[in-house]
């Protein structure tokens, strides 16, 4: 089986989808206690979750003609967007381990997609 570039496609809005929804589960993770209500209603904590559920569906979408061996491995990506999100919206630093770590994640999916076909 040949994975069409639509899928692959699909997984890399994926993969910018549900790293907004890490994005909404760290800030509504900030006003969380041990009060069930406090996560409930907690509207940030809702959006990071149906950001996540949102994501899954151009998950299936793509996994309906593609290679499960290839597009699962490119949901690593969104841990390059959400690195590029903490940076920007947390004003987390960017450290020699985890720039290696995108490069290997990159390096993976480099690797992956040679031995296509």
């Amino acid at each position: 089986m040949k994975t069409p570039m639509s899928s692959v496609l699909l997984v890399l809005l994926a993969s910018f989808i549900g790293s907004f929804g890490a994005v909404f589960l760290k800030w509504g993770a900030g006003s969380v206690s041990r009060n069930l209500k406090t996560i409930l209603l907690n509207w940030r904590l809702a959006m990071g979750v149906a950001l996540y559920l949102f994501s899954t569906v151009f998950y299936l979408m793509a996994l309906r003609q593609g290679e499960l061996s290839l597009l699962f491995p490119m949901v690593s990506l969104g841990y390059v967007w959400t690195l590029l999100w903490s940076k920007l919206f947390f004003g987390e630093p960017f450290s020699r381990r985890k720039i290696a770590g995108l490069a290997l994640i990159f390096a993976g999916l480099i690797l992956l997609n040679h031995g296509r076909g």
